[in-house]
């Protein structure tokens, strides 16, 4: 049986789409950037803490 087409699709509803389609790729990207800086800012020292020398 061959898909019936409805048409074109409502400007709300391929925002819809795109927004489901990538907008978790966008928000993993997100976390990935918070996660690196927090380990960054971790894993670094600073203020009186730092070693005389």
């Amino acid at each position: 049986m061959i898909p019936l087409h409805l048409g074109a699709l409502h400007p709300v509803e391929q925002a819809a789409t795109v927004a489901l389609a990538f907008g978790p790729f966008v928000v993993l990207g997100i976390v990935i950037a918070l996660r690196r800086r927090a380990e960054r800012d971790e894993q670094e020292p600073v203020g009186p803490d730092l070693p005389e020398g």
